[in-house]
C-alpha cells in the first residue's frame, strides 16, 4: 500500500468513527432558527434580519451559553471598542444621602433696626445720606428740631431748679416738685433720648435746640428715608439699619425631603459669587407650613459672615448631608437607563454578552445609586455607551423578551415572541452634509421599503462618531438606521459604495411623508 493509499485509509477510518459515535449536523434535528445577534426573536424556517444576517440554526440536544441566552444581548468585540463599553463592579458601600436645596441670602430679621423718632419735627443736617453705607456703633445719622423736644426741656430744666429752690421748703412741696421733674426726664426718656444726652442737659443746664441721632449698631444702611429739612411724625422709619454679622440662607426643601430634616443639622453651603469658598451653618428653623404653589417647606439656615461677603439677594445652593442605613449594592449612576417608569441595568454576563435587568432603587449618593433588586455584589454593570448599545442591539426587543415591554408583550400571541420596537431599516443615497460635532449627518436618501418613505434628504443622528471616519459630502452610501426615540432616527451602520456613479435623489422637505 503506497504513503497516499495509507493515508486515504486512515481518514475514512476516521469519518467512520466519527459517524458512528456522533451524527453529523446534516442528520441533526432542527429545532429552529435564534436571531444571530442574540434577541428574543426565532423562526421555524431559515430568515434574515434587518442587517442581513442569517438566522442561527439551533439543534436537538445543542446546550446554550446560558440559562437565560435569549434574554441577552450580545456585541461584537469589534463593536465593543468601537462603543468605548466600559463596567463596573457592583460593590457595598454606605450611601450619605444629599438633600439639596435652593435658597437666597437674607439679613438676619433679629438684627435689623429701625430708626423711627417718637415725637414730631423737622431734619436740620443729615451726616449720613446714601444707603448701602457702612455706619459704626454710635455714629451721628441726623440732627433734628422739634418744638415738642424743647419744651420738654424746658419743663425739665424748671423742675430741677424748683427742687433745689424749695430745699428748705415743707416735705410736701418738695415732694411735688420732685415729682414733677421725674415725669419731665422720664419724658425724654420715652422720647428715645439717651442717658448721656440728657445727663449733658442736665450739667449745661442749656436748652439744646437740635438732638443728634446716632446708630445703635454696626451695619449697612439697608433703608433711608430721611431728607434734610423734610418734617417727620412720630413713628415714621428714617433709617433701617442691618447688621451683616450674621446672615439668613432662606431655602426650599421638597415636601417629600421634610422628613430628613431636623434642627441643627450641619449644612454645607455654595454661593455663586465665590465658588472656591465653603460655607458652613446650621438649620435653625423649619417652617411648619407647606407653600401650595411649589409643594415646598421653607427653612432657614444661619451663616456667620464674615467679611461681609455675603450680601442680601445673592443666590445660594445648601446640601444637607443624611447618614446612610448601612452598606448596601451600590451601582454608579451612569449604569441606570431610566425610562420614567422602569430602571433598566445591563449587567455583563460574559465579554460580549450583556443581559439587560429592571431593578428597584433605593438611596441616592453624589455618585452612586442603592440597588434594592436586580443585581447582586460582585456582578459587572455598564457605566458607559448604555445607549449606544440599545441603538446597535435592539435592546428594548431583548427587554422585551422576559416581559418587560408591560402592553405591548400583552399583546402578543402566547406562541410568538414580543415584536422588536427598534427595527433596523435599510437605505442608499449620498451624503449630503456632516456635523461632527453634533454627530449629525445629512444624506439624500432613496426610497425606504420599510417605512414607505419617499426619496428625500433628511437628518440622522449616528450611534458612534466613528461612523463620521471617511466620509465627506458627496460619497455614496448605503446605511442602517433605527428609531432610537420617537422621531429619533439613529444611523447604526454605514458603507460607503465603491465604483457607484452618484444619482441625484429628488429632495422633499425634511421628514417629509413620514
Amino acid at each position: 500500500m503506497g504513503y497516499r493509499t495509507a493515508i486515504l485509509a486512515v481518514d475514512s477510518v476516521s469519518q467512520t468513527t466519527t459517524t458512528a459515535s456522533e451524527p453529523t449536523q446534516k442528520d441533526r434535528k432542527i429545532l429552529y432558527y435564534r436571531n444571530p445577534m442574540g434577541l428574543a426573536d426565532t423562526s421555524p424556517t431559515p430568515k434574515t434580519d434587518p442587517m442581513g444576517m442569517n438566522y442561527l440554526p439551533v439543534y436537538e440536544g445543542e446546550p446554550t451559553d446560558e440559562p437565560n441566552s435569549a434574554n441577552q444581548v450580545i456585541i461584537s468585540t469589534e463593536k465593543i471598542q468601537k462603543l468605548g463599553v466600559r463596567t463596573e463592579v457592583a460593590s457595598l458601600r454606605t450611601l450619605d444621602r444629599i438633600v439639596r436645596v435652593s435658597g437666597s441670602i437674607a439679613p438676619d430679621e433679629r438684627r435689623i433696626y429701625t430708626i423711627s423718632p417718637r415725637f414730631e419735627g423737622y431734619i436740620e443736617h443729615l451726616y449720613v445720606n446714601t444707603t448701602g453705607q457702612f455706619v459704626d456703633k454710635g455714629q451721628p445719622l441726623f440732627e433734628v428740631y422739634s418744638p415738642e423736644l424743647v419744651s420738654a426741656q424746658h419743663e425739665y430744666a424748671i423742675a430741677a431748679l424748683g427742687v433745689q429752690s424749695l430745699d428748705k421748703a415743707s416735705g410736701e412741696a418738695q415732694t411735688n416738685m420732685r415729682r414733677l421733674a421725674a415725669a419731665s426726664l422720664m419724658r425724654l426718656k420715652n422720647w428715645g433720648i439717651s442717658e448721656t444726652q440728657i445727663r449733658s442737659m442736665s450739667i449745661s443746664g442749656r436748652i439744646k435746640h437740635t438732638l443728634t441721632f446716632q446708630s445703635p449698631v454696626r451695619g449697612i444702611v439697608t433703608e433711608k428715608k430721611a431728607l434734610e429739612g423734610m418734617r417727620f411724625m412720630p413713628g415714621e422709619s428714617l433709617y433701617q439699619i442691618s447688621d451683616l454679622s450674621t446672615v439668613w440662607v432662606v431655602g426650599d426643601v421638597f415636601e417629600q425631603d421634610i422628613g430628613l430634616v431636623t434642627l441643627g443639622a450641619k449644612t454645607r453651603v455654595t454661593i455663586n459669587a465665590y465658588p472656591d469658598k465653603k460655607f458652613e451653618g446650621t438649620i435653625a428653623y423649619v417652617s411648619p407650613t407647606v407653600r401650595e404653589e411649589t409643594r415646598t417647606i421653607p427653612v432657614r439656615i444661619e451663616l456667620a459672615n464674615l467679611g461681609t461677603l455675603l450680601k442680601p439677594g445673592m443666590f445660594a445652593q445648601v446640601a444637607l448631608s443624611i447618614g446612610g442605613k448601612g452598606s448596601v449594592v451600590t451601582v454608579p449612576i451612569s449604569a441606570v437607563i431610566d425610562s420614567g417608569t422602569r430602571q433598566i441595568v445591563l449587567v455583563q454576563i460574559k465579554e460580549g454578552h450583556y443581559e439587560p435587568r429592571e431593578v428597584k432603587l433605593g438611596t441616592r449618593g453624589d455618585r452612586y445609586l442603592e440597588v434594592i433588586e436586580g443585581v447582586r455584589k460582585g456582578e459587572s454593570v455598564v457605566i458607559s455607551a448604555n445607549f449606544l448599545i440599545d441603538a446597535e442591539s435592539n435592546l428594548e426587543a431583548a427587554i422585551g423578551g422576559f416581559g418587560y415591554l408591560g402592553h405591548e408583550a400583552d399583546k402578543t400571541a402566547p406562541n410568538e415572541v414580543a415584536r422588536p420596537i427598534n427595527t433596523g431599516h435599510q437605505a442608499e443615497g449620498t451624503v449630503d452634509e456632516i456635523d461632527a460635532k453634533d454627530g449629525m449627518i445629512s444624506i439624500n436618501h432613496g426610497p425606504v421599503e420599510s417605512l414607505k418613505w419617499p426619496a428625500m434628504t433628511m437628518e440622522f443622528k449616528v450611534a458612534n462618531d466613528t461612523l463620521l471616519q471617511d466620509l465627506k459630502p458627496g460619497v455614496a452610501i448605503s446605511f442602517e438606521f433605527v428609531e432610537r426615540d420617537q422621531g429619533e432616527w439613529v444611523i447604526t451602520r454605514i458603507q460607503p459604495r465603491s465604483n457607484t456613479t452618484v444619482v441625484p435623489i429628488p429632495t422633499h422637505s425634511l421628514h417629509a411623508g413620514h
